[in-house]
């Protein structure tokens, strides 16, 4: 099948699943239940012709991935963080926005530490590296081909380093599971544990397999581009990793929807490179990726849509090799009637989407009428326990009024 446009990440206990600029997260909580939150990440694509262009497309979703994937980790995170005291029940809006803002400014701090970090890495260390040989090695080519040696080994090791963390291992488990899933979808499965299990836990359009297509691509454009100056090197490593990130995405993008035999041998090695970091899931592990991808995309619709153009590729096809041609009258009927059918189906998603607004906005609505019951109710309990207190008071007052009476009256007698 074609590829479905739907990606992933694996976040701590968890799987994020993204639709366009809509994202579901599902999370196995620590009480073993899944929890599912939904949201959106409108894209600058979607803003603006510019960012959709080759190479900068590629630059843009690299940047949104590493934002999206920082939130959703987060999100994850929380459910097994340690719950702290809070010095008040309640907090106002004021307090609720200005921990946003923080919240904000310490997840854009933390994305530019982690490019950072990166950079001097998998970037300037492998180049000072290889520059150590630079006394016995004049080609300045093969100086390169060491330096893109070097990177490999240091992301190798890095993922071989990470993945003796319990939390990590764990990650990689649902990374697994994600791919399964995606693969699940895309072969034309219906979407159950039986069917997912049986599914390669490796994707093309993995970022493991970017990571790696970055790699190769940074050895090819440095053996050819030299400079005499030192920092102008290093300038150029830093400012070329963006432009082979948007060369990386448009190949990574190609080979989700080829079936060419040159592509599958070129996606090989980063296959390869995901044995390191996926594991196979259990069942528990593969609900939460069904989960998170049923809170944001249609599969079934999905799956006709390619059975249906399948369909009519094969009578195409049919046609042809017998001799038969349709009418181009033929044709735009059948184009015309195709259109239909789709307008239909997506006109009634639209109404099944209004009918649970509709129920969700009904529920709210007896939720807080509820709500306002229960607080009438107690307004009134309290009313009617201040007037029994008020009333014994008085009883008592007049008790003891009378009882004075009485004795002024005895001593008055005598």
């Amino acid at each position: 099948m074609k590829s479905s446009g739907i990606g992933g990440q694996a976040v701590l206990e968890g799987v994020m699943m993204k639709n366009k600029s809509d994202y579901a997260v599902a999370v196995r909580k620590p009480d073993g239940e899944v929890a599912v939150t939904k949201g959106k990440c409108k894209s600058l694509t979607e803003r603006s012709l510019f960012f959709r262009l080759p190479i900068i497309r590629g630059v843009v979703a690299f940047f949104e991935s590493l934002v999206i994937g920082m939130r959703t980790m987060t999100y994850s995170a929380s459910f097994y963080e340690e719950e702290e005291e809070k010095a008040q029940e309640k907090k106002n809006e004021t307090d609720g926005e200005e921990k946003s803002w923080k919240e904000s400014v310490e997840m854009g701090i933390t994305i530019v530490l982690s490019v950072v970090i990166a950079m001097l890495a998998f970037v300037i260390l492998p180049y000072f590296l290889s520059q150590l040989l630079s006394s016995k090695i004049e080609s300045r080519t093969a100086l390169a081909a060491i330096e893109g040696g070097i990177r490999i080994v240091l992301f190798v090791g890095y993922v071989l380093a990470i993945s003796l963390m319990n939390d990590i291992r764990r990650t990689f488990m649902y990374h697994g599971a994600e791919h399964k899933t995606i693969n699940c979808i895309e072969n034309g499965l219906d979407l159950n544990v039986e069917n997912v299990k049986r599914q390669s836990r490796h994707h093309r359009r993995c970022g493991t397999s970017f990571m790696f297509i970055v790699i190769f691509l940074s050895i090819i454009f440095f053996m050819f581009i030299h400079f005499d100056n030192m920092w102008l090197r290093i300038l150029s490593r830093i400012v070329l990793v963006p432009v082979i990130a948007g060369i990386s995405y448009e190949f990574i993008h190609f080979a989700g929807n080829s079936d060419s035999k040159v592509v599958e041998v070129l996606s090989k090695p980063g296959m390869l490179l995901q044995m390191l970091t996926t594991r196979e899931p259990d069942n528990k592990m593969i609900e939460v990726a069904i989960a998170s991808v049923d809170a944001v995309f249609d599969w079934k619709e999905y799956q006709r849509r390619c059975k249906s153009k399948a369909k009519f590729e094969k009578e195409k096809n049919k046609q042809e090799s017998s001799g038969k041609r349709k009418t181009r009258a033929e044709l735009a009927e059948e184009m015309k009637r195709r259109e239909e059918e789709n307008a239909k189906r997506a006109n009634e998603r639209a109404r099944q989407l209004m009918e649970q607004e509709r129920r969700a906005a009904e529920l709210e609505k007896v939720a807080n009428e509820a709500a306002k019951r229960k607080s009438r109710r107690e307004a009134m309990q309290r009313a009617q326990d201040e007037e029994g207190e008020e009333d014994s008071l008085s009883g008592l007052d007049h008790y003891f009024d009378r009882e004075e009476e009485e004795n002024k009256k005895e001593k008055s007698s005598e």
